[in-house]
């Protein structure tokens, strides 16, 4: 273990931080980087075919901004050489034994699983209310705007909460509505969707896989889409991403790996 002091950079501890499940074989990024600063060097683990990529924990590992980027750009870095399972932040496994177990175990879901992923990459949509179109809400929507020409006439403290709980829920039933179009325009581009978990304020929240030579074609159909229904919604995009959605519980996971947590 190397010991914390001033300007001394990270301390290591004896666990492995784990970034990915590959490919036996996949050649490592040449710029090595990662958790830590400095990082520490990166290897692979491997058990027959497949391999976890890792390097040494940190002691004290939070989820600091530069530590949560690295990790990302690791993992897009790794999905120029093949098909790569990441893993969430904070995953670390107690020592090599232990990980090679458990890639053992996890071996035929681990070589699915990268078998599924292999040439695609993951898009993920948010659909949010378009909260500046308030105008054409009013103009189309005539609950909304009975209950505003009430507010005019009999102004009160009651008529503006009923005013303003009418715009808010029409607001998130146009989102998730016009969301709804957007997942039957994008999902014949993509291989799989998946349901990403509860977002506050978003109607909807989907990601995509995505053969790798479509990401460009992908984006562009939903920022068409979401130019002609700016009325509707307000749609966010982002990636390529790691196939974060795509490696399910059983076909991609290091069970035995522990997220980071306090101390």
């Amino acid at each position: 273990m190397r010991a914390d002091s001033p300007g001394t950079g990270t301390a290591y501890g004896p666990g492995l931080y784990v970034y990915a499940v590959v490919r036996a074989g996949t050649t490592l990024p040449r710029k090595s980087g990662g958790v830590g600063s400095p990082p520490a060097p990166l290897r692979t683990v491997a058990v027959g075919p497949v391999a976890a990529v890792v390097s040494a924990a940190p002691v004290r590992l939070r989820a600091r901004r530069r530590d949560l980027l690295a990790h990302q750009e690791l993992l897009t870095r790794l999905a120029g050489s093949g098909p790569v399972l990441p893993m969430r932040f904070g995953m670390i496994a107690p020592d090599e034994d232990v990980l090679r177990a458990q890639l053992a175990a996890a071996e035929p879901g681990h070589l699915a699983a990268l078998d599924r992923v292999a040439g695609h990459i993951e898009m993920n949509v948010k659909a949010l209310p378009a909260h500046d179109s308030l105008a054409a809400l009013v103009t189309g929507d005539p609950t909304v705007r009975r209950l505003r020409d009430e507010t005019r006439r009999r102004p009160g403290y009651e008529a503006n909460v009923r005013l303003g709980a009418a715009v808010a829920s029409a607001l998130a039933r146009r989102a998730g509505e016009a969301g709804r179009r957007a997942l039957r325009n994008l999902a014949p581009m993509a291989r799989a969707t998946a349901e990403g978990p509860e977002v506050p304020g978003c109607a909807l929240n989907l990601s995509f896989l995505v053969p790798q030579a479509d990401s460009d074609r992908f984006r562009a159909a939903a920022e068409l889409f979401a130019a002609a229904h700016r009325d509707h919604v307000e749609l966010r995009v982002a990636g390529p991403l790691p196939c974060y959605s795509f490696v399910g519980t059983g076909t991609g996971s290091v069970s035995a790996a522990a997220p980071v947590g306090g101390g």
